[in-house]
């Protein structure tokens, strides 16, 4: 396995054999996640360590809510979304009658004009429009806000070509559209050339392993096509890229062989321990999330987007989950987590460690639907 791994492997492995063994899992008032989670978050996300600790129970509570308050809300759904000052699961709805039927599950209710359909369409306009005709570079993203109750797109903040305002033009045209600038730079894949650290190759290109899938593990698509073949840290033969697609999309199954094996675990390096992977829910909008990458190993932030669509240069990319976690080449296909859950795989973003900016990763339940893997867990 990996050489900067191997001190912590041992207790990861036996970690995820006492859990085979018959370990019993946490209460869900209480719930047992990721090690070294809250000092993340008090670090990335200034929070004390109480605060901390109250958050991630909050935050676990409200994910398991969503199917419940979203169904409540019924046709007049406007989204929902974690609110960390209320600690609670907020659901927007366009019908004043369907919000008592909201709170009975336990989320906050808070009325919208427009729901989460409409949303959906607007933005599904959008990306028929990008695909009948490229977007210009100038637009880096578009999303639906469930907390503003519309799309937003992102244009880059010194983007003012004749292509980005017609866009724009017939964005708003689609429907409720808000165009944001400030701070927005070119997304960019974060794949990186043949550097130290603790990675897998495909030819020059170095990136992350995701999450460990039963027969492989999953990645970024952009770091190799199908059928490439791959190597570990050590430049010994590891597996092959047995699916891959990019753009549209951005992920990849690699089938390993040669000797590797899977284990449950996303790796702390050394920042904080390991994390045994337990399963795979969707984290709401708002949730704090952190990601384990092999260049600048791991960090932490929140979830800020749904279902958004990115426009790199190579082309469009959608369903990615947006975040405020920092990452840098070389962290591509690397795994975000909430806790204990699987989130997804790196894809790109801008930005860096050093001056922050925005990520955004792939989700890991679609990946594993598209080629029918079960993810690794403890």
């Amino acid at each position: 396995m990996h050489r900067s791994a191997a001190g912590r492997l041992g207790l990861a492995v036996s970690l995820a054999l006492s859990v085979a063994a018959g370990a019993a899992p946490a209460a869900l008032a209480d719930p047992v996640l990721s090690p070294g989670l809250l000092p993340a978050m008090r670090q990335d996300l200034g929070l004390t360590a109480e605060r901390a600790a109250l958050r991630v129970r909050q935050e676990n509570q409200a994910s398991r809510l969503v199917p419940a308050a979203e169904a409540a809300a019924g046709a007049a759904l406007g989204g929902s979304w974690f609110d960390p000052g209320r600690g609670r699961l907020v659901v927007a709805v366009t019908d004043p009658a369907r919000a008592d039927a909201v709170r009975a599950t336990g989320a906050e209710a808070v009325p919208v004009t427009h729901t989460a359909k409409a949303l959906a369409a607007t933005k599904d306009s959008l990306d028929r429009l990008a695909a009948a005709k490229r977007a210009p570079a100038g637009v880096a993203s578009w999303h639906v806000d469930p907390r503003a109750n519309t799309v937003v797109v992102n244009v880059v903040e010194d983007a003012e070509e004749a292509s980005v305002r017609d866009f724009l033009d017939q964005a708003r045209a689609s429907g409720p559209v808000t165009v944001h600038r400030a701070g927005v730079r070119t997304p960019r894949t974060y794949a990186a050339g043949v550097v130290g650290g603790d990675p897998y190759y495909t030819g020059n290109v170095r990136c992350s392993i995701g999450f460990s899938v039963h027969g492989g593990f999953v990645t970024a698509g952009h770091c190799a096509g199908t059928g490439a073949q791959v190597n570990g840290w050590d430049r010994s033969w590891m597996g092959t890229f047995a699916g891959s697609s990019f753009p549209g999309n951005d992920y990849a199954f690699v089938r390993t062989g040669g000797g590797w094996w899977t284990v449950p675990v996303v790796l702390g390096w050394g920042t904080v321990s390991d994390a045994l992977v337990r399963g795979s829910w969707v984290a709401p909008v708002g949730t704090s999330v952190c990601r384990s990458g092999s260049t600048t190993k791991w960090h932490c932030g929140q979830v800020l987007s749904h279902n958004e669509t990115i426009n790199y240069a190579q082309g469009a990319v959608h369903q990615m989950t947006g975040t405020s976690v920092c990452a840098e080449g070389g962290d591509s296909g690397g795994s975000f987590i909430t806790g204990d859950q699987a989130q997804g795989v790196t894809s790109g973003g801008y930005g860096d460690c050093r001056g922050g900016g925005r990520t955004w990763f792939q989700p890991i339940n679609e990946i594993l639907s598209v080629y029918g893997l079960a993810l690794h867990t403890a």
